[in-house]
């Protein structure tokens, strides 16, 4: 295996992160006589897979070619025909992939179908993480059956997210929020309190001008539905906002909010508030691979505590609030130390000059 072409392989997925979704990301490149003649990245935008703009690209060349791939080709029929089909057709000597595909439709028979074709099949375990990190959330839905949940907040050095009398101005850098934003493009929906909603008059909008498979779909946990009419949110809906309530919310607040172009959704948890595992459920159902909650303390505190949470991103700038400001987890908390909730899998991200993100994975 050339390293260097698996190198390009992984750079081509990287180009669709976030332009994929319910698909994965997928960069392929042909090579002939050590020469690349032909490339592709996968968007859902466009359709076709990877490796047949690869082929496209390469056209007679790609006969007895090898394909670098971050991704096992498919080999079944979806919105395209089999890949492992198509690679044999065009006579594809060898092919080089990052790792197996997780999706139980394919899970190794794209390989064999390959071998039992004659075509040479080689796995680059050394890329394997790599190419799985590019498409974390498809990972985990194929392997768990629900979206990835990931707890995002921006923090001071002390664990605060709010003032408690002047909250003008951000805590964190204009550098940490446009970071904010990429994550915001890589995720399917995203998640807040009507608190929040309350105080900020939020948008929740993916503004890093990227282009996107689908819309990032804006939720507001909202169990009385006092979302108002008036918001941002509300004003903006395009089929893309959710407020997710309980059986106690006003029929008339529904109606209300269902004519100005906001999808209700009922889900009741023993408590009386929003079900958050229901929520996560119907997501899956409906293909969302991956969710950002960008909430409140209370909201961050249940999603963690009920298990729902995957993994945090954690924003830190250098400023200390101190005494009465709002911490970013609140709710009841564990009692004791040895009760405290487990991460693993840390990850220090520098932002320059004073600042850094913490990411982490639950136990």
């Amino acid at each position: 295996m050339n390293p260097d072409y698996m190198r390009q392989a992984l750079d081509l997925a990287r180009e669709g992160m976030g332009r994929t979704s319910p698909n994965p990301a997928v960069g392929a490149v042909l090579v002939q006589g050590g020469e690349v003649v032909g490339r592709g990245t996968h968007t859902y935008a466009g359709v076709k897979h990877a490796e047949i703009l690869a082929l496209e690209e390469a056209g007679e060349r790609a006969r007895g070619s090898t394909l670098y791939i971050s991704l096992e080709p498919c080999c079944h029929t979806g919105r395209t025909g089999p890949c492992a089909d198509a690679l044999i057709k065009a006579g594809i000597a060898r092919v080089v992939a990052a790792m197996e595909d997780p999706n139980p439709r394919v899970a190794g028979s794209g390989f064999r179908r390959l071998r039992e074709a004659g075509v040479e099949v080689e796995i680059a375990h050394q890329s394997a993480a790599e190419a799985a990190r590019i498409n974390e959330a498809f990972v985990h839905f194929m392997r768990t059956g629900r979206p990835l949940v990931t707890v995002k907040a921006a923090v001071t050095l002390d664990g605060k997210i709010a003032a408690p009398e002047d909250n003008r101005g951000w805590i964190t850098s204009e550098t940490a929020r446009a970071d904010v934003q990429r994550l915001r493009h890589l995720s399917d929906a995203i998640v807040t309190g009507i608190g929040t909603v309350l105080a900020d008059d939020c948008l929740l909008t993916d503004r890093s001008g990227l282009e996107r498979s689908r819309p990032l779909l804006r939720i507001v946990l909202d169990s009385q539905l006092r979302l108002p009419l008036a918001s941002k949110m509300v004003r903006s809906a395009s089929g893309d906002v959710v407020a997710a309530t309980t059986s106690a919310a006003s029929a008339q607040r529904r109606r209300a909010l269902e004519e100005a172009g906001v999808a209700v959704w009922t889900m009741d948890a023993p408590d009386g508030r929003v079900d958050l595992r229901a929520l996560v459920e119907r997501l899956a159902r409906e293909s969302y691979l991956s969710l950002m909650v960008e909430a409140g303390s209370k909201v961050n505190w249940a999603f963690l505590e009920s298990g729902v949470a995957d993994k945090v991103y954690f924003y830190y700038a250098p400023k200390i609030l101190g005494g009465a400001a709002l911490p970013m987890i609140g709710g009841a908390g564990r009692r004791s130390r040895s009760e405290a909730i487990l991460l693993h899998g840390v990850e220090i991200h520098p932002i320059p000059p004073d600042e850094f993100a913490v990411e982490a994975y639950l136990s």
